[in-house]
């Protein structure tokens, strides 16, 4: 979050939400972010993370000789977690033309602009069976939401993306910005990139984030590469 934008006094309903998004940032053990309902709103339209009810993105990840697409829809569907109203987005993940991975994953977007994660639901293909390992939802046992976009990302502190202990403990930092980047959807400037990574496991990904769009590429530590061919803006 860029500070410029909170010299002046604030209103209190928006005190909670920045003092959440500071403890975002720490990603200290003891996480337990302030969340206030009233400080949400209904809608998603942070330029880097929009989500449009209707809109449908699709990707193609490349693996060495495998490949795999993904389709991202989202929903005109919300879901209420620990008080605040989440868009909802439905994934699909398709290999060699079998359904490999669906995940419904939540997000809201708090008075101040920053878009917090508050969980999913995904079932992913192991063994022949399908699991819900990973699957997982803020307010419940110890989980707690994340931050996944600030309102004004800038190059900045690490930032806790989910919080469920032993289970999902991603962690996602603001590394660059304004920069220019082709997929086969197009080039995009004003670019921002990421580092993410998950506190359970080893390496980072690279992900590019472009205004008016969200997610265009992203870049695993095994070198794989998931890029957007295609994307249909709800009317």
């Amino acid at each position: 979050m860029d500070s410029r934008h909170f010299k002046r006094a604030l209103p209190l309903a928006l005190l909670a939400a920045c003092v959440a998004v500071a403890v975002a940032a720490s990603g200290e053990k003891d996480y337990h972010p302030v969340v206030d309902a009233a400080n949400f709103v209904t809608v998603v339209d942070n330029a880097y993370f929009p989500l449009v009810p209707g809109a449908v993105y699709k990707y193609v990840e490349k693996s060495g000789k495998d490949t795999a697409e993904t389709e991202m829809t989202v929903t005109h569907d919300t879901k209420t977690i620990m008080g605040v109203t989440c868009v909802v987005v439905h994934s699909v993940v398709n290999e060699k033309g079998k359904l490999a991975e669906e995940t419904f994953d939540w997000f809201a977007q708090d008075k101040a602009g920053n878009v917090w994660y508050f969980g999913e639901d995904t079932k992913e293909m192991h063994n022949g069976k399908f699991s819900p390992e990973g699957s997982w939802e803020a307010g419940v046992r110890k989980n707690q939401p994340g931050m996944i976009m600030p309102a004004h990302p800038a190059p900045g502190q690490p930032f806790r993306q989910e919080y469920s202990p032993g289970n999902a403990e991603d962690m996602g930092q603001i590394v660059a910005v304004k920069e220019t980047m082709t997929v086969p959807a197009g080039t995009f400037h004003d670019c921002v990139r990421t580092k993410e990574w998950s506190l359970l496991a080893a390496g980072s990904e690279k992900k590019w984030y472009a205004p008016g769009i969200g997610c265009i590429k992203e870049v695993s530590p095994e070198g794989d590469v998931n890029e957007l061919i295609s994307v249909i803006k709800a009317e």
